[in-house]
């Protein structure tokens, strides 16, 4: 626990962070060490009761509870998901009680970003808003746009007809 501490700081440091980003970047990296760890309890209580989290498959746009219901099977499995960062901003805004962040992160799918919203409450900042994303290099855009092309028509078939 030391070195992770220690570490956290040394990060902190390089990245030139505040005092209270300091604290946002520390919770950042602890809730994605909890994934990897596959804790459960820590992991989710690192967001606020109202979080959503927005996963890469267009169709992902989990409210709390459902994040909790659909992640629970892969953290009783030993290990959810590991992410590490790569880099990081993080932005206040003038009351210091919300703040934005954007990563680039190292996962099991490659590079990918992951962005959101924290919160300062009572018990600390949380996570309130995520959204993780592929990352995908411009010079791949038309092959990538190809592979998803009927997934997407037929989610924008499916949107539209329950829109009307």
């Amino acid at each position: 626990m030391r070195k992770y501490i220690i570490y956290v700081l040394l990060l902190s440091l390089s990245f030139g962070y505040t005092q209270e980003e300091t604290k946002i970047d520390t919770i950042l990296t602890k809730w994605h060490k909890a994934a990897a760890n596959a804790d459960f309890k820590t992991y989710f209580d690192l967001m606020t009761n109202d979080a959503i989290f927005i996963g890469t498959d267009p169709t992902e746009n989990w409210q709390y509870d459902a994040f909790k219901t659909f992640a629970k099977p892969y953290f009783d499995k030993g290990k959810a998901w590991s992410f590490t960062t790569l880099e990081r901003h993080i932005f206040l805004d003038h009351s210091k009680k919300v703040a934005w962040f954007d990563e680039l992160l190292d996962t099991q799918m490659g590079i990918c970003r992951g962005s959101g919203v924290v919160q300062k409450t009572t018990k600390g900042w949380k996570i309130q808003h995520y959204v993780l994303s592929i990352t995908i290099p411009n010079e791949n855009v038309k092959e990538i746009m190809a592979l998803k092309k009927k997934f997407d028509l037929d989610l924008i078939k499916k949107l539209n007809t329950a829109r009307d």
